[in-house]
């Protein structure tokens, strides 16, 4: 047994008199400035307003969520539910959003935990929530002033949500406190905000250029790393050199990044990043700055390391830039949401006939139980962006892929080609060779706005880019 006595239960200082009435005076006014992204309170309003017309007379509840336990008194970061945040502005953890039907529409009403003053145990005591571990935040009064919406305590809960009628729309496992009081719950909720939110408003376009403009400098970072990550800090070090540059600019990357050298570039989501970076390789590098606002890019480009492409680098490049010039093509209002996707598959499925590779004809490939071009791109070619990396993947079918775009979408073009290193069926030198080539889209009135397009895309554009920044 050892000789070291427990750590000591800071909690315990309750029961020290001495310790609370020394720590309970001779504090100055906290700074609780509820910082926000200009015009994040009028959008979240318009949102609200949105959702108030689709649930006429109805309760609805919206959590923002609690970060999980990673382990004992260690919790993961917290982000916020994305329908939260689209509907408040706020990112505040444990934070309930209730819609009250009044007249026509609804008002609106933030629960949110009050701040514990130092008369309270909970301010030094607490570890997870105290001022004196986590540092002051907003009041409610603070929160209210901001926000333009009603803020009452968090205790307050079950006596706003009390009563069966009129019955409460509320999604399941955001929150446990609203999972308890309200028990039934609505999967229509979800897929109503989710097909609301498939129609970006001008501030929240607005809030993906940002997102994408900060991505950009992230991905300059990386290409002026290239010669370090060669000489052995390899994918991590690009990964961090990314990550860096997300955390600065915004909330951090949006999802997981992906820096996939080498062979390791076909692996569709090589998120451990832990491989060389070779000279002659190739590196797949899709990521994305999340803002603060929560809205995020998803940008992939393929570059030679070196800043010169093989031949056989070239070919594939070439083939896959020209599938997404198709795809891009076919983004605009009115047309089917598969139709970009259909025309990206076409071009590499033609590709891959004239390399000998597909065993039988292109409209084979291409027909629902022909597919044979799919053993080299598995995955789709596009989907919807804006708080999440995959947006409105609660959307019904008929709203999604199935569906029509709309000015105001957004969505991204990422056809690619995966040759894996074990694959026979393609020639040796084309073995190890992984190429995606990703833009964010936004839909307008008369075609597509490539949001993306300060990146180049051409295989010369983009090895020209690599010289530039490597020296």
């Amino acid at each position: 047994m050892s000789d070291h006595p427990a750590r000591r239960d800071p909690s315990k200082l309750v029961e020290a008199e001495g310790f609370r009435e020394h720590v309970r005076d001779g504090w100055g006014p906290a700074d609780r400035t509820v910082r926000t992204v200009a015009g994040a309170a009028e959008a979240a309003a318009a949102h609200r307003a949105r959702l108030s017309s689709a649930f006429p007379g109805k309760r609805i509840a919206v959590a923002a969520g609690r970060a999980p336990v990673r382990s004992n008194d260690t919790d993961y970061e917290f982000r916020a539910d994305s329908d939260f945040a689209w509907l408040t502005g706020c990112y505040s953890e444990g934070a309930v959003l209730v819609m009250i039907p009044s007249g026509g529409g609804h008002d609106a009403v933030l629960h949110l935990r009050e701040p514990a003053g130092p008369a309270e145990a909970d301010f030094f005591a607490n570890a997870r929530d105290g001022e004196l571990w986590n540092d002051p935040v907003p009041g409610l009064a603070d929160w209210s002033a901001a926000l333009g919406i009603a803020c009452r305590p968090l205790e307050d809960l079950p006596r706003t949500l009390r009563g069966q009628l009129p019955g409460v729309l509320a999604a399941k496992g955001v929150d446990p406190l609203l999972d308890a009081i309200v028990g039934a719950h609505s999967a229509a909720l979800r897929t109503t905000l989710a097909e609301l939110r498939r129609i970006k408003d001008d501030w929240e376009i607005a809030q993906l250029r940002a997102a994408v403009d900060a991505t950009v400098l992230g991905f300059d970072d990386v290409a002026r790393e290239l010669g370090e990550a060669v000489r052995g800090g390899g994918e991590r070090w690009l990964q961090g050199t990314f990550d860096r540059r997300a955390r600065t600019a915004g909330n951090g990357p949006g999802y997981t990044s992906i820096v996939a050298a080498g062979a390791h570039a076909p692996v569709l989501h090589w998120t451990r990043c832990d491989g060389p970076v070779p000279e002659d390789g190739l590196l797949l590098l899709d990521a994305g700055v999340e803002v603060s606002t929560l809205y995020t890019a998803d940008v992939t480009r393929t570059f030679p390391v070196s800043g010169e492409f093989s031949d056989a680098q070239r070919r594939v490049y070439d083939l896959v830039h020209e599938a997404h010039l198709a795809g891009m093509a076919r983004v605009r209002p009115g047309a089917e949401y598969k139709a970009f996707h259909e025309a990206a598959m076409r071009v590499l499925a033609q590709g891959l006939h004239d390399w000998g590779l597909l065993p039988g004809s292109v409209d084979k490939a291409m027909d629902d139980n022909g597919q044979h071009h799919r053993r080299y791109i598995v995955c789709g070619v596009g989907h919807f962006l804006g708080m999440d990396v995959h947006d409105c993947a609660q959307a019904r079918a008929e709203a999604y892929h199935e569906g029509v775009l709309e000015p105001g979408m957004a969505l991204t073009v990422e056809p690619g080609l995966y040759f894996h290193p074990n694959d026979l069926t393609v020639p040796p030198e084309l073995r190890g060779i992984g190429v995606r080539i990703e833009d964010d889209l936004v839909v307008t009135a008369t075609g597509a706005e490539v949001v993306s397009a300060a990146l180049p895309s051409t295989a010369d554009g983009i090895a020209e880019w690599v010289r530039a920044r490597r020296g």
